[in-house]
């Protein structure tokens, strides 16, 4: 008899423990070297530290546990407890998570935090209809252009194979006349290095984390826009959490969005040097190409109001309110 309610007292007590405490996967489909995942790493840190352990994330660099397009269903699902995604690249789900990839719309880093503002809440609703908690956000460094050869126009970019990563990147080249190849960054340097793509827009520190100065030596720096990504929870798994360990990941949350906006722009000009220092050449993009990339954003800023409709108008006007 008492060995049979020692087993029960044991059995309660790994249960107590299993409750306890939370394992949550997190994967990523960048590098551990980048800066996203470095603060998403200080992130889960900073969650286990403020949940006093009851609270561990494992986080998965280089889309080694799912690849990129998969890990928005992944968290959905529960496959993963937590994920990062680029927002953009789910424009066909709802406009919304396109907005910040359409060219021209912001582009400076103050432009792209208030874009975020008065985005944020229609993309917080999107997400809560399907299961998912937005954790925070961070951006990238504004969008240029790599290519093999130089160019002073868009006609110098017809025919182009050009790396489409997102619904935008491949509109552009529909738009600009050029190839589109489906490519994620995890296969982005094998893709230049066997020639499967010339081109491709992106910012500094996907050129750099991929060696693209090894293969492409030109870097137009139009400036087309600042995608960002978000990391996300399953709704499940986090109102699975007790109050204490909840208050304590949102608030990692809030300290790793402020980091990472900080060092988005501190790395913008790092990267461009370390491109340069690695034999890339940085161009300040001619008239003519620069007036070209716009008439193209403002095909995809009309496009987007079409399909965004009465939800997108709305956000765009509290964006360009003073």
């Amino acid at each position: 008899m008492i060995r049979k309610f020692s087993i029960a007292v044991a059995g309660l007590t790994l249960a107590a423990t299993s409750m306890a405490q939370a394992k949550w996967d997190l994967p990523t489909a960048y590098p551990a070297t980048n800066y996203h995942t470095e603060n998403i790493t200080q992130f889960a840190k900073d969650v286990d530290a403020a949940t006093g352990g009851k609270v561990k994330i494992a986080v998965h660099a280089n889309a080694s546990l799912f690849k990129a397009p998969e890990i928005k269903r992944a968290v959905q699902s529960g496959q993963a407890q937590a994920g990062e995604i680029l927002l953009a690249n789910f424009a066909n789900e709802n406009p919304i998570y396109a907005l910040d990839g359409v060219p021209f719309v912001a582009t400076t880093y103050p432009e792209a935090k208030k874009l975020y503002a008065a985005s944020k809440p229609a993309i917080e609703k999107l997400l809560a209809a399907q299961g998912i908690k937005l954790l925070f956000m961070v951006p990238w460094a504004p969008q240029g252009i790599y290519t093999k050869k130089e160019i002073g126009s868009v006609a110098d970019l017809r025919g182009i194979k050009w790396r489409a990563y997102s619904p935008a990147t491949a509109k552009i080249a529909e738009l600009v006349g050029a190839q589109p190849v489906q490519i994620q960054q995890a296969e982005l340097s094998a893709a230049m290095a066997t020639g499967v793509i010339e081109s491709y827009m992106s910012s500094g520190s996907t050129g750099y984390d991929t060696k693209t100065y090894e293969s492409l030596k030109n870097f137009y720096d139009t400036q087309a826009w600042i995608p960002k990504n978000a990391v996300l929870v399953n709704a499940k798994s986090f109102d699975a959490l007790e109050a204490t360990a909840k208050a304590g990941v949102l608030k990692a949350a809030a300290d790793a969005e402020a980091r990472g906006w900080k060092v988005a722009e501190e790395k913008n000009s790092e990267y461009k040097r370390l491109l340069t220092e690695r034999g890339m050449k940085i161009h300040k993009p001619s008239p003519k190409l620069d007036a070209d990339m716009r008439q193209v954003g403002g095909i995809m800023q009309a496009d987007w109001l079409k399909v965004a409709g009465a939800d997108g108008a709305a956000i765009l006007d509290a964006y360009k309110k003073p």
